[in-house]
């Protein structure tokens, strides 16, 4: 099985970074092969809306005209059967390199000219994804100001994947170099083998 993890963070070696380290580590000591993308490094353009891709007809998603990284990350992608899909919380929603990324996944979606709102090509839900956000709020207000994670989950769901695991880090801000507890790092390593079980 494979599992890919898409991160949305700007430091690497943060709380992000080092939960999607215990998730892909638990996974491959069950069996998995994982790969990850760090979209700050990835070359991916915003989107024009020019929405050439929404018009493209078939249940498969519409090809963009931006020759960038993002159709080699979607192949990926398509390719896994769990996925991870992991930001901070920043002003309130997910990273700007993140919903860059976000924004792209309109090809998954059909939409001519004409139409008043779009269909999403395809419904089938085969793969299996965690989400992961953190923050320097508590996690309980994360949990209730789930705008974050909701975008995470509608990605998800574009992407074919039913989500079957949501983690919340609060207090994500309060070193220069964090730490995770034990506890987080326990979570996450639960979530990872419980991916890689059920991918």
């Amino acid at each position: 099985m494979k599992i890919i993890a898409i991160t949305g963070s700007y430091r690497k070696g943060g709380v992000i970074d080092q939960v999607v380290d215990e998730i892909l580590a638990a996974a491959e000591a069950n069996g998995a092969t994982t790969s990850r993308v760090f979209l700050t490094e990835a070359r991916i353009e915003f989107c024009t809306n020019c929405r050439n891709c929404t018009r493209q007809d078939g249940m498969k998603r519409g090809v963009c005209r931006i020759d960038d990284n993002m159709g080699k990350i979607l192949d990926e992608i398509e390719e896994a059967d769990g996925l991870v899909l992991a930001s901070p919380v920043n002003f309130g929603s997910v990273t700007a390199v993140m919903k860059r990324f976000l924004e792209r996944l309109v090809c998954y979606a059909y939409w001519p000219w004409g139409r008043k709102i779009p269909k999403v090509r395809n419904r089938r839900r085969d793969k299996r994804a965690l989400l992961v956000t953190s923050s320097a709020a508590p996690a309980f207000l994360v949990r209730m100001q789930a705008g974050s994670t909701g975008m995470l989950k509608q990605a998800a769901n574009l992407l074919g994947a039913k989500t079957t695991g949501i983690m919340s880090i609060g207090f994500a801000a309060t070193m220069e170099k964090p730490v995770l507890t034990e506890r987080t790092r326990a979570r996450a390593r639960a979530l990872g083998r419980d991916l890689a079980k059920t991918a």
